[in-house]
This record gives structure tokens, sequence and C-alpha cells, in this order.
């Protein structure tokens, strides 16, 4: 047995401990926090701890430190080496977490920073646990040239092996450029926040040098950009603080993996609870616009949801909420905006939710008020046909509980691909007020009924008979129930209710696709 370390000794090297790994949070540079903080953004340590339950934080390799040299790195070997990884608990449940510190090498990637993330996401995958990380660095660290870049390589190779495996999210809150940028992009939330994130592949000096273009970090790639212009980010705020918050909440929503269901929550809103409001907020006439969140609203409990690329192709409703306490993923076409046709933006947006849901077991419910696909020529040319069909590959492959209720219109394609039962639907509803039909009556009077419109002494006249009458034999709101294409026609008012109880029903569900490696869905 080797003999006792004497008590002065240890208290000696736990007095050494404890300057270690102050020197690991707070750094040599005191100046370095205060710049940090001058550019209104937290440190990695600040960060992590609105992010998880106070003191609940376990940190994995705080003193790590690289063994690069060359261009003066042998001189400088900080603790962490640029970034802060452990885990900690979001309301009672285990979340892995890494930080870039930009207080160290700009939060570079190098060699053994890289090594600590893949050791965090490793442990993220095996212990099935969402993997959150706090983004703020500066891009793969020069001087260790490709043992960073292949640093990535191995994030990336991670990325994709816990896709729909457990929740991946990445919250921007500073710079992200070049390839670093693809990690995002591979999971399944991006947040960011205004002023202080930005994100591109080529930086507005390159932007310059090759094409002549002007344009500031913020105008080419800031979080409002990604927001409402590319789609890569799903949610934008003004602070972080309120950005964090936001991410606990989201976790609250989700399975800690793909093979949980998402956690449920007692709910003082009763499942059947009276929509009365419906009435009132959706239009008989189907040519008048209405905003299809108060609907939501009326039918999730206590009215809270959160909506998903908000500021992206906003024709288009994605969302997460409760029903009865039960996680729910919401498709809903927005009235509001182009009359929620379905394009190319609003078909891969619900593509990439509905398999989110799919993947992680969240039922489906999707509200129908769609008048078709925007047609045009700049939509055919940019792909309408093998980019619509993602939202229609999606659906037809989702094994999850799947609910739709069309509220007014479902005309043609778009009626199918908007989770029909011709495609899957375990529970198909409609209002009263619906109207399920190749198209719209005008268009069809005009289609079907040409030459006798043609020919009459009054062609308006002949033309709204024809409408009327396409309207009562082929539009009326039970031609599709007749048909055992719906399975009930319910009033507004008892939505929530029936909702809650097809849900309960399918709550174990279970389906197989096919044998299979994997798809090959439309690109």
């Amino acid at each position: 047995m080797p003999p006792a370390i004497p008590e002065a000794t240890l208290t000696a090297r736990l007095s050494e401990l404890e300057v270690r790994k102050d020197e690991a949070r707070n750094g040599l540079d005191p100046a370095a926090t205060e710049r940090q903080h001058a550019k209104g953004k937290l440190t990695a340590h600040e960060r992590i701890e609105l992010l998880l339950d106070k003191g609940s934080f376990s940190e994995v390799e705080a003193l790590r430190r690289h063994r690069a040299t060359g261009f003066g790195l042998e001189a400088k070997k900080p603790y962490g080496d640029g970034v802060v990884t452990g885990w900690g608990t979001v309301e009672g449940r285990t979340v892995f977490v890494y930080a870039h510190d930009f207080r160290v090498f700009g939060g570079a990637l190098g060699e053994a920073h890289a090594a600590k993330i893949h050791k965090i996401m490793d442990m993220a995958i095996a212990a099935g646990a969402p993997l959150v990380s706090l983004n703020d660095g500066a891009g793969a660290r020069i001087q260790e040239g490709v043992s960073a870049l292949a640093g990535y390589g191995g994030i990336f190779q991670r990325n994709t092996k816990a896709s729909g495996v457990i929740p991946q999210i990445s919250v921007m809150l500073g710079p992200c450029a070049g390839g670093a940028a693809y990690s995002p992009a591979l999971t399944d939330f991006v947040f960011a926040v205004r002023d202080i994130s930005q994100m591109f592949i080529t930086g507005p000096d390159v932007v310059r040098a090759v094409t002549g273009e002007e344009i500031s970090q913020n105008g080419l790639g800031g979080a409002d950009v990604h927001a409402g212009i590319s789609g890569v980010a799903h949610f934008v705020h003004d602070d972080e603080e309120t950005c964090l918050a936001e991410v606990r909440y989201l976790i609250s929503l989700l399975p800690s993996n793909n093979r949980e269901l998402p956690p449920t929550v007692l709910t003082g809103d009763p499942a059947d609870r009276p929509g009365d409001a419906l009435l009132d907020l959706v239009p008989v006439d189907g040519n008048r616009s209405y905003d299809i969140r108060g609907v939501i609203e009326e039918l999730v409990d206590d009215g809270d949801f959160m909506e998903v690329h908000a500021a992206w192709a906003q024709n288009i409703v994605c969302a997460l909420a409760r029903i009865d306490g039960h996680t729910v993923g919401i498709v809903a076409n927005q009235p509001a905006s182009m009359a929620g046709v379905l394009d190319i933006k609003a078909s891969e947006k619900g593509a990439r939710f509905v398999q989110f849901c799919d993947a992680f077991n969240i039922p489906l419910v999707t509200l129908v008020d769609v008048p078709g696909f925007l047609p045009g020529v700049e939509q055919e040319h940019e792909g309408i046909i093998r980019r619509g069909a993602k939202l229609l590959y999606a659906y037809c492959n989702a094994t999850v509980p799947r609910v739709s209720v069309v509220l007014r219109k479902a005309y043609g394609g778009a009626y199918i691909v908007m989770d029909s039962r011709s495609i899957g639907a375990d529970i198909a509803l409609a209002w009263p007020t619906n109207e399920i039909a190749v198209m719209g009556a005008e268009g069809a009077a005009n289609v079907v009924f040409r030459r006798e419109i043609a020919a009459a002494d009054c062609p308006d006249s002949m033309r709204q008979e024809k409408i009327d009458q396409y309207k009562r034999e082929l539009v009326h709101p039970y031609y599709a129930a007749e048909r055992g294409l719906l399975d009930d026609v319910i009033a507004p008012r008892d939505t929530r209710a029936v909702l809650a109880r097809s849900l309960a029903m399918l709550v174990a569900k279970h389906a197989d696709l096919p044998r299979r490696k994997h798809g090959n869905p439309p690109q």
C-alpha cells in the first residue's frame, strides 16, 4: 500500500487544484471577460448557468490543454482550450452541452478543442439525452492547420449519427463562419440572437473581393437574415437570456431520445373545453383571410404554442404545443399569408418539421385551409415538383399518430399533400364549412362547362348557374364523408375535444415501414 500523503502536502495540492480550476473558468486575463461583456455577450459558463438547472452542471475535461507547437502556440496553453463541455439538467432531465469560450483563441477550434466536443457528443448519444451547442467561435484554428479541419469532420459525422436519435439544438451567440456553419445546419433547431450572432460560409471581405458587393456581417448572415430569408434559423431573440429561456422551454416539450415519448404535464385546461370563439375566428367565405394562429390558440392547452420558423415561409405555420398535457406538432396553412397557398419554401418548411416530429414520437395535427400549389414560371423552374414532393414524402413516411382537420378549402394536389386520408392520416375530420375538391367551383365551372357558357345568351348568368351546380353536386361539405374520405364532420367548437380523444386513442399506435437501409426523399 503506498504511503499516505502528508496532510500539509494534500492541503497544498488542494489549493493548487483550486487555482487551476479558477484559471480554467476565469482565464488569466480579466480584461478578456470585460471585452466579452462589452460586446453585450456572456461568457461560456454564464450561458451554461442560464441554460441548465441551478447547480446541476458537471464539467468534463476542464483542465485539458492543446499539444500543438509552432506559431507561438507552445507558449500559450490555456486550460479548457476554448470550449466548455459537460452535462446538467433542464427541469430535472439530463442535457449535454458544449459552449465555445471566445475569450480563449477567439473560440477557434483546434485538435484538443474538437476532441472535447467529440467526447461530449459521444456521451450524449450513448446516454440518450439532448445536446445543446452554444456557438461563439472564430472557426478553425489556423495555426493547427488540417488537424483543426479534421476536428470539424468529426463533429459533422457525430451530428449525422445523432440525427433522429437525440434532439440537437444549436444556439448562435457569436460568429460562426466557414465550415463551422455546417454543424448547426445539421442539427434539429437553430436559435439566433440579434446583433451578436452571424453565420456565413464566406464573410463580407471575401464577398467584396469576389463579387464586388459591399455588405455588413449582419446584412450577410445576421439573425434576422437567417430567420426570414435563408431559413437557416428557426428562432430569433433580442437577448441571450430570453433565447436560453426559450431553449429550456423547447427541451421541455421534447423527449430525451427517439425511444421515448415526449414528457406529459398536468394541465388545468380541460380537454373537452368548447371552442366557441372559433365560429368568429374563421369566416365561412373562403375568400376572406384570417390568422390561423388564433385557431391554434383555441385548440391547444392554455393557448400556448411555440412556433418554428415564424419569420420564414409564413404561408404555413409549424408549431409545438400541448393538447391535454401531451406534446403535439401542428402543421397549418396560413390564409393570412399568400392565402395559405403551398409553395417551395412552405413545402420544405413543413417537410422538415413533419420529419422531426416523426423521428421523436410527436403526434401530428394538421389544420387544412389550402387553395392549392402556387402557380408560376419561377416556381416551376425552381423545382416545385421535386421540392413540393418533400412534404408529401414526409407525411407518407410518418408513422406517428396523425389527425387532420379541414377547416375550409382543400383543393387539388395540395389537399392530398396536407395529410389527407389517402396518404395515411389516422383520423380525417372536417368542419361543415369544408370544400374538398379538385379545384374551386369558379375554376371548375370554367373548365367543365366552357362550351355551355360560351354558347349562352348571357355567359355571366350561365357561368354563375354552373358554379352553383358544381358546388351542389361536388363541393358540398358531405361529399367526402359520404365516400369514406372523412371520419366525421364536426362542429368547430368540438374540435379540441375530438382531437384530445383521437390522440388518446392513438397513443399506443405502432406502424412498421418496409425494411430498408433508408429512403431516398426528393431533393
